[in-house]
Protein backbone atom coordinates (compact mmCIF):
# COMPACT_ATOMS: atom_id res chain seq x y z
CA UNK A 1 0.00 0.00 0.00
CA UNK A 2 2.70 2.31 0.57
CA UNK A 3 4.02 2.20 -2.75
CA UNK A 4 0.66 2.70 -4.39
CA UNK A 5 0.86 5.87 -2.24
CA UNK A 6 3.75 6.82 -2.98
CA UNK A 7 3.74 6.21 -7.11
CA UNK A 8 0.51 8.28 -6.79
CA UNK A 9 2.35 11.20 -4.82
CA UNK A 10 4.88 11.40 -7.01
CA UNK A 11 2.63 11.45 -10.52
CA UNK A 12 0.62 14.01 -8.23
CA UNK A 13 2.75 16.25 -7.88
CA UNK A 14 4.98 16.40 -10.51
CA UNK A 15 1.40 17.64 -12.31
CA UNK A 16 1.27 20.07 -9.31
CA UNK A 17 4.17 22.08 -9.55
CA UNK A 18 4.14 25.70 -11.10
CA UNK A 19 6.09 26.12 -13.99
CA UNK A 20 9.00 29.05 -13.35
CA UNK A 21 10.01 30.74 -16.61
CA UNK A 22 11.46 34.02 -17.90
CA UNK A 23 10.38 35.73 -20.75
CA UNK A 24 11.90 38.53 -22.69
CA UNK A 25 11.08 40.30 -25.18
CA UNK A 26 13.73 43.05 -26.98
CA UNK A 27 12.88 45.16 -30.18
CA UNK A 28 15.39 47.17 -31.00
CA UNK A 29 15.59 49.56 -34.35
CA UNK A 30 18.20 51.48 -35.92
CA UNK A 31 18.81 53.68 -38.86
CA UNK A 32 22.21 54.60 -40.66
CA UNK A 33 22.14 57.50 -43.65
CA UNK A 34 25.40 58.36 -45.10
CA UNK A 35 26.92 61.05 -47.43
CA UNK A 36 30.31 60.30 -48.70
CA UNK A 37 32.91 62.95 -48.48
CA UNK A 38 34.61 64.22 -51.62
CA UNK A 39 38.03 64.21 -51.11
CA UNK A 40 41.47 64.84 -53.41
CA UNK A 41 45.06 63.57 -52.93
CA UNK A 42 47.70 64.92 -55.01
CA UNK A 43 51.09 63.93 -54.68
CA UNK A 44 53.56 66.30 -56.89
CA UNK A 45 56.67 64.83 -58.52
CA UNK A 46 60.05 66.37 -58.80
CA UNK A 47 62.52 67.22 -61.87
CA UNK A 48 64.59 64.28 -62.73
CA UNK A 49 67.67 63.91 -64.77
CA UNK A 50 70.25 61.25 -65.17
CA UNK A 51 72.51 60.06 -67.70
CA UNK A 52 74.85 57.29 -68.16
CA UNK A 53 76.85 55.40 -71.16
CA UNK A 54 80.16 53.83 -71.88
CA UNK A 55 83.14 54.81 -74.45
CA UNK A 56 81.41 58.57 -74.21
CA UNK A 57 83.26 61.77 -72.56
CA UNK A 58 81.47 64.98 -71.75
CA UNK A 59 82.80 68.20 -71.77
CA UNK A 60 79.87 69.67 -70.06
CA UNK A 61 77.50 67.25 -68.14
CA UNK A 62 73.51 67.78 -68.73
CA UNK A 63 71.46 68.94 -65.52
CA UNK A 64 68.66 70.16 -63.99
CA UNK A 65 68.38 74.17 -63.55
CA UNK A 66 66.02 75.82 -60.85
CA UNK A 67 63.57 78.53 -61.78
CA UNK A 68 64.58 82.02 -60.87
CA UNK A 69 62.63 85.31 -60.53
CA UNK A 70 58.99 85.51 -60.04
CA UNK A 71 58.44 81.55 -60.76
CA UNK A 72 61.34 80.42 -57.92
CA UNK A 73 58.71 79.15 -55.62
CA UNK A 74 56.60 77.65 -57.83
CA UNK A 75 58.15 76.81 -61.13
CA UNK A 76 59.93 73.01 -61.92
CA UNK A 77 63.06 72.90 -62.76
CA UNK A 78 64.21 72.58 -66.33
CA UNK A 79 66.74 70.71 -67.81
CA UNK A 80 70.27 71.90 -69.09
CA UNK A 81 71.80 70.20 -72.06
CA UNK A 82 74.60 68.57 -71.90
CA UNK A 83 77.56 67.87 -74.46
CA UNK A 84 78.76 64.42 -74.78
CA UNK A 85 81.45 62.52 -77.53
CA UNK A 86 82.49 59.22 -78.18
CA UNK A 87 85.71 58.46 -76.97
CA UNK A 88 87.07 56.14 -79.32
CA UNK A 89 85.50 56.53 -82.58
CA UNK A 90 85.00 53.35 -84.16
CA UNK A 91 84.17 51.64 -81.27
CA UNK A 92 81.09 50.12 -79.74
CA UNK A 93 79.25 52.84 -76.97
CA UNK A 94 75.98 52.97 -74.94
CA UNK A 95 74.89 56.32 -74.21
CA UNK A 96 71.41 56.88 -72.31
CA UNK A 97 69.79 60.41 -71.44
CA UNK A 98 66.18 60.90 -69.50
CA UNK A 99 64.84 63.90 -68.03
CA UNK A 100 60.90 64.18 -66.32
CA UNK A 101 60.32 67.92 -65.60
CA UNK A 102 58.42 67.80 -62.30
CA UNK A 103 55.04 69.23 -61.39
CA UNK A 104 54.85 73.18 -60.38
CA UNK A 105 53.13 74.09 -57.38
CA UNK A 106 49.36 74.53 -57.46
CA UNK A 107 49.14 77.66 -55.52
CA UNK A 108 45.13 77.59 -55.85
CA UNK A 109 44.30 74.25 -54.36
CA UNK A 110 41.27 72.01 -55.01
CA UNK A 111 38.32 73.76 -54.63
CA UNK A 112 34.39 71.43 -53.58
CA UNK A 113 31.33 72.75 -54.49
CA UNK A 114 27.89 71.20 -53.00
CA UNK A 115 29.74 67.49 -53.15
CA UNK A 116 31.73 68.02 -56.56
CA UNK A 117 35.23 68.51 -57.17
CA UNK A 118 35.40 71.09 -60.05
CA UNK A 119 38.95 71.68 -60.80
CA UNK A 120 41.83 69.40 -59.89
CA UNK A 121 45.27 69.84 -59.29
CA UNK A 122 47.45 69.15 -62.22
CA UNK A 123 50.12 66.94 -60.45
CA UNK A 124 52.20 64.04 -61.22
CA UNK A 125 49.74 61.74 -59.26
CA UNK A 126 46.16 62.24 -58.17
CA UNK A 127 43.35 60.54 -56.57
CA UNK A 128 39.89 62.21 -56.80
CA UNK A 129 36.63 61.40 -55.80
CA UNK A 130 33.88 62.78 -55.55
CA UNK A 131 31.45 63.38 -53.08
CA UNK A 132 27.90 62.37 -52.22
CA UNK A 133 24.29 64.90 -52.27
CA UNK A 134 22.15 63.84 -49.69
CA UNK A 135 19.42 64.77 -51.95
CA UNK A 136 16.20 62.86 -50.67
CA UNK A 137 17.86 60.84 -48.51
CA UNK A 138 15.82 59.48 -45.41
CA UNK A 139 15.24 57.30 -42.88
CA UNK A 140 12.38 56.08 -40.93
CA UNK A 141 10.99 52.79 -38.69
CA UNK A 142 7.78 52.95 -36.92
CA UNK A 143 6.61 51.50 -33.91
CA UNK A 144 4.91 48.60 -35.26
CA UNK A 145 8.40 48.02 -37.12
CA UNK A 146 7.65 49.01 -40.84
CA UNK A 147 11.15 50.40 -42.55
CA UNK A 148 11.04 53.36 -45.43
CA UNK A 149 14.39 54.39 -46.73
CA UNK A 150 14.33 57.01 -49.34
CA UNK A 151 17.66 56.75 -51.83
CA UNK A 152 19.42 60.09 -51.85
CA UNK A 153 22.06 61.41 -54.85
CA UNK A 154 25.21 59.65 -55.48
CA UNK A 155 27.44 58.48 -52.97
CA UNK A 156 24.70 58.31 -50.14
CA UNK A 157 23.48 54.86 -48.53
CA UNK A 158 20.39 54.08 -45.86
CA UNK A 159 20.16 51.44 -44.26
CA UNK A 160 17.64 50.33 -41.91
CA UNK A 161 17.50 47.51 -38.95
CA UNK A 162 14.23 46.30 -36.72
CA UNK A 163 15.16 43.53 -35.17
CA UNK A 164 12.63 41.79 -32.43
CA UNK A 165 14.34 38.91 -30.23
CA UNK A 166 12.70 36.54 -27.96
CA UNK A 167 14.18 34.70 -25.28
CA UNK A 168 13.08 32.31 -22.89
CA UNK A 169 14.71 31.08 -19.85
Amino acid sequence: MKRVLFAVALVGSAFALPAKADLIHRMTTSTQLTVDAAASQATRIGSTYSTSGNNITASTFGGLTAATGDNALTAPATMTDGTYAMTTAGSAYSFSESFTMGDSVNTAGTTVNTGVVPALPAFGSVTTSSGGVAGDLAGTITTAGAVTLTAGGAGTSATGQFVSEVTVK
